[in-house]
C-alpha cells in the first residue's frame, strides 16, 4: 500500500497515541513535581511522531531514512527515561511497562521500513520525472502480472 498522507502511516498512528499517553503520565502526581524531567520525556514521546511527519513529506528516500533514525533514536531515548522513571517511580510499574513495550514496537516497525527504503530503487518522489516514474510503473506492472501468472498457473511440484 502507498501512503499519501503521513497521518494513514500506522506507525506514525502508533507514535502519537504513544506521545499522548506520556502526556496523559506526566500530567499527573507525582510525575508533575518533576518539570525539567517531564518536559524531556514529552520532547522525546512527541519526537518520535514528528521525525516521521517530516521525514515523510522531504521527498527523498535518503531524508526520509535519516528521520526515521532520528524518530528511532527518540524511541530509544523515551525508553531509557522509562526504564529510570521505573526505577524512581516503583508504583507506576505497569504503566512504564506499556509505554515501553509501546516504544519497542515501534522501534521494531521503524526498522523494518528503514530496512525496505534500503533496499528501494526509488529514491523519493523529489528525483522521480516522469521517465523515471514511467519506467518504475511499468516494472511493478511487469513484477504484478508475472506473479499473477505464477498464481494461476504454479507449475509442477518438486516431487512430480
Amino acid at each position: 500500500m502507498k501512503y499519501k498522507r503521513f497521518e494513514d502511516l500506522p506507525v506514525w498512528n502508533s507514535a502519537i497515541e504513544l506521545a499522548e499517553l506520556v502526556y496523559a503520565l506526566t500530567s499527573k502526581p507525582p510525575l508533575n513535581k518533576r518539570k525539567s524531567f517531564c518536559d524531556q520525556i514529552e520532547r522525546a514521546g512527541l519526537s518520535i511522531s514528528n521525525n516521521i511527519a517530516e521525514g515523510f513529506e522531504r521527498g527523498t528516500t535518503s531524508e526520509l531514512l535519516a528521520f526515521l533514525y532520528i524518530a528511532r533514536g527518540s524511541a530509544g531515548e523515551l525508553r531509557s527515561m522509562l526504564c529510570l522513571l521505573d526505577r524512581l517511580e516503583p508504583n507506576l510499574k505497569s504503566q512504564i511497562s506499556n509505554l515501553k513495550n509501546r516504544c519497542e514496537q515501534i522501534s521494531k516497525q521503524l526498522y523494518g521500513w528503514m530496512e525496505s527504503l534500503k533496499n528501494s530503487e526509488i529514491q523519493g518522489q523529489r528525483r522521480l520525472n516522469d521517465a523515471q516514474r514511467k519506467r518504475y510503473n511499468r516494472e511493478k506492472e511487469r513484477k504484478e502480472f508475472l506473479q499473477e501468472i505464477h498464481r494461476l498457473y504454479p507449475g509442477p511440484k518438486n516431487n512430480e
